[in-house]
């Protein structure tokens, strides 16, 4: 590419005479002229990223189709602000005066009063304690039951704090929950009446956003059992109502098992097989 410099800018330069005519002192210019020189490229080179057939566009669909769905059931690290509420519930600890951690700001000040009646009689006649959480969304785990267990672990890291400790988890956006607890609490609850609260109570009320009612129901029933009194039954779903889709722990533990097998098969159609393909086609040249 050749570019000519010319300008009336250089003409005193050129013509140090200032009684030269405008006619004259153009004459006397001359231009200057600089050579570009073209940055040579090999079109071989582009042919690899170009997708050559509809298989191509598949691999690059199911990446990002695997990618996706494994960063949904990843962890995430808590440093972004966005994702602060249920990392404070696991870093504040156990509530001091109370029973109950409403971040997600759906229970009354009844309720929580009401809570800390029934659940503090029952400390104090049986010495099991309970702590009820309510969270608007989970960012960080797949479903209740793990976060569950996660404040768990957090709030009670021994077996001597947490044997005789109860954690119960709703999640009011996702309208599901989850309860949990050390070896003594479960073996005094007992599994029938966890599967039922965790299938009845929490998620039917939870889906008609009753979420006072939810909790306190799933205290009494609770309570109800370790003082081996007779089930008060929980809330059946209405006819009127989709069909339910809560799941138990062991289905919920079944499901995350079969999508780690989806998404390992899909990750290695994405990315193995192309790599092999690539090295294929490099041998041949």
């Amino acid at each position: 590419m050749e570019t000519i410099l010319s300008s009336r800018s250089l003409s005193p330069l050129i013509s140090p005479n200032p009684s030269l005519s405008r006619s004259q002192t153009l004459f006397l210019v001359k231009p200057s002229i600089c050579s570009l020189k073209r940055r040579d490229f090999d079109p071989k080179k582009l042919s690899l990223a170009e997708p050559r057939n509809w298989f191509s566009h598949a691999q690059q669909g199911l990446a990002a189709l695997a990618l996706t769905m494994a960063l949904n059931f990843c962890p995430v690290l808590p440093d972004s602000p966005a994702l602060a509420s249920e990392f404070d519930v696991l870093n504040d600890g156990p509530p001091k005066e109370s029973y109950v951690v409403d971040d997600a700001g759906v229970l009354s000040r009844v309720t929580k009063s009401d809570l800390k009646r029934l659940l503090s009689d029952l400390e104090s006649r049986k010495n099991f304690h309970i702590n009820f959480v309510t969270v608007r969304k989970l960012t960080s785990k797949a479903d209740a039951f793990e976060y569950a267990d996660q404040v768990l672990e957090r709030w009670y890291p021994t077996l001597e704090e947490g044997s005789n400790k109860g954690i119960v988890v709703l999640i009011t956006s996702q309208k599901e929950g989850a309860v949990t607890g050390g070896p003594d609490f479960i073996k005094a609850v007992g599994d029938t009446i966890l599967d039922a609260t965790v299938s009845e109570n929490l998620p039917v009320l939870a889906t008609e956003e009753k979420y006072n009612e939810a909790v306190y129901s799933s205290a009494k029933r609770l309570v109800a059992a370790i003082d081996g009194l007779p089930d008060p039954g929980g809330p059946k779903l209405n006819d009127n109502k989709r069909e339910s889709n809560f799941k138990t722990r062991e289905e919920t533990e079944e499901k995350r098992g079969q999508f780690s097998l989806v998404v390992g098969g899909l990750l290695v159609i994405a990315f193995v097989v192309p790599m092999a393909q690539y090295y294929a086609y490099v041998s041949k040249k």
